[in-house]
């Protein structure tokens, strides 16, 4: 998943970034306002972790804008701000989760989870798809109980469209999702269909993995 750190704190910053990297999210950093504001309105983000004290905007005033706009990405609002009236004020404005500064980076990632289970309906952070059984926490997939050893990429691709499932995702969706920011140089590159012809590949040795349709000079369908 796609993240967008907001924090002109730039230790903090780079000590989220750290720890999410390391628990597969793919992470942007921007210290001010307009910095973030571009990457919002530019890029696909998953969640954005908003500081409300930045130094050229208040992060009240760019949520605003991000879902005037329609942004679907998550905000989780951290601050050291400990007032009731901005936690309201933000909650109202679209904000999913609010954390207050210090806060304990396994449970910002427990709070994630949550939304990622609310917004898709999901009960735990395990999916099952045909003979197949995602463990979202610790990023495994088995079959019938056995183990399958998928590349950290073949995992996110999964999941992913695991999450949209029944629904078409184009290359582009899913390669902003993987590997962030599209670079245009690679626009048509084939990333995604080696990806995903290497996943099949895989899933296949333990049972069909026909569940993945190819939606031709579209992208791809998990369809469940």
């Amino acid at each position: 998943m796609n993240i967008l750190i907001i924090e002109d704190e730039r230790s903090l910053s780079h000590e989220v970034e750290i720890f999410l990297n390391k628990q597969g999210y793919q992470c942007d950093v921007a210290f001010t306002g307009k910095s973030a504001s571009e990457k919002v309105f530019i890029n696909t983000y998953d969640f954005v972790l908003l500081d409300l004290g930045l130094p050229d905007m208040d992060g009240l005033e760019l949520l605003q804008e991000a879902k005037k706009a329609g942004k679907e990405a998550a905000f989780i609002i951290l601050t050291a701000r400990g007032a009731t009236d901005d936690k309201i004020k933000g909650l109202d404005l679209g904000a999913d989760d609010y954390l207050a500064k210090p806060f304990s980076l396994p449970e910002l990632q427990s709070r994630m989870q949550a939304i990622v289970r609310r917004k898709h309906g999901l009960k735990t952070n395990k999916m099952t798809i045909k003979d197949f059984e995602l463990d979202i926490l610790n990023r495994m997939v088995k079959c019938k109980n056995k183990d399958i050893n998928l590349t950290k990429k073949e995992f996110d691709l999964l999941h992913y469209m695991a999450l949209h499932k029944n629904r078409v995702l184009t290359r582009n969706q899913l390669t902003e999702h993987i590997w962030g920011d599209i670079l245009e140089d690679d626009y048509e590159s084939n990333y995604i269909d080696v990806h995903v012809k290497n996943l099949r590949k895989k899933l296949s040795v333990f049972a069909p993995a026909d569940f993945i349709e190819t939606v031709r000079g579209i992208g791809y369908r998990v369809n469940i």
